[in-house]
């Protein structure tokens, strides 16, 4: 396979892995109605997605460099527990609307972040205008013509923090991909997280009942998020950080936006209106004119 066609593949595999993370939200709520906290969930899906991750990567594999290990528990730290604590907790003291629109600013914060610490991923005038418009675009969709931004400086700033963490980790990702084999990156990314997840517990004490895992709808939507959603899509993930960037790869964050309005009219019935559409629309030129406007840069 030629490398056009291995970097159009992994443009796909992105868009892939966004649309199954924008519908793990359903998952998500499913398990808090069926009696588990958001923590308890996170904690089960890593436990899952670490035992897959070792039956598909069976080897102990080894760490050449102290540097690494603490790079690679960085990861663990800044992708898995403070991403999802932090953005789990926003969502229960600020609006959702927050939540969303902030968390989306990801990709932008990628983009800067990236420009100050890889070389090969400096910041490009188009990439940040691109970025921008794409922003506009999940601010539409998010207020949908509603547009009362009700500020909660608790909330909004943990918001902020998931976002500047979910960066942190993709540019720690892309410096390390080179190093060692994206399957074993992806099982430590998941030890780290579950190990620095587990003093949580102390604050909130997790509640073991072993009956809710005979629910089949418990154990389907744990099943889905911790061997599809987890496993299978940040290995996914990773390996296209790893082939076309960090700043490039985080841009299709934009689209979870899309995929929930898709989500919500197709699950939840409800009407999608002009702003919504409007929004879609920016998403989509915003995040081609910034990838399309890095591609034309690199062949001249």
């Amino acid at each position: 396979m030629g490398m056009g066609k291995k970097k159009t593949l992994s443009h796909i595999l992105a868009i892939l892995t966004i649309i199954i993370w924008g519908i793990t939200l359903i998952s998500t709520k499913v398990l808090i109605l069926n009696g588990l906290s958001p923590a308890a969930i996170m904690l089960y899906r890593f436990v899952i997605a670490y035992a897959v991750l070792w039956i598909l990567y069976p080897h102990w594999g080894k760490v050449t460099r102290l540097k690494d290990e603490g790079i690679l528990l960085l990861t663990g730290l800044s992708g898995g527990t403070i991403y999802f604590l932090t953005e789990n907790t926003a969502v229960g003291i600020t609006n959702t609307s927050n939540v969303a629109l902030i968390v989306t600013t990801a990709p932008l914060l990628t983009a800067l972040i990236a420009n100050f610490t890889l070389k090969s991923e400096p910041l490009k005038r188009n990439t940040l205008f691109g970025s921008v418009i794409a922003l506009t675009g999940v601010f539409l969709i998010v207020f949908n013509g509603n547009f009362v931004l009700e500020l909660n400086p608790w909330g909004d700033f943990l918001s902020f923090i998931s976002a500047l963490s979910w960066a942190l980790y993709s540019i720690l990702i892309k410096g390390i991909s080179s190093k060692y084999p994206i399957l074993f990156i992806t099982r430590r990314v998941f030890f780290y997280s579950i190990l620095t997840l587990l003093p949580w517990f102390i604050y909130e004490p997790l509640h073991w009942e072993p009956a809710l895992f005979l629910k089949p709808a418990v154990l389907f939507n744990l099943l889905f998020l911790g061997v599809i959603a987890s496993s299978l899509c940040f290995f996914v993930w990773n390996m296209v950080i790893k082939k076309i960037g960090a700043v490039r790869t985080n841009n299709y964050i934009y689209f979870i936006s899309i995929v929930t309005i898709a989500v919500s009219r197709s699950v939840l019935d409800e009407k999608i209106t002009g702003y919504a559409i409007g929004g879609a629309i920016l998403i989509l030129s915003g995040v081609y004119f910034a990838d399309h406007s890095r591609h034309t840069v690199k062949q001249k």
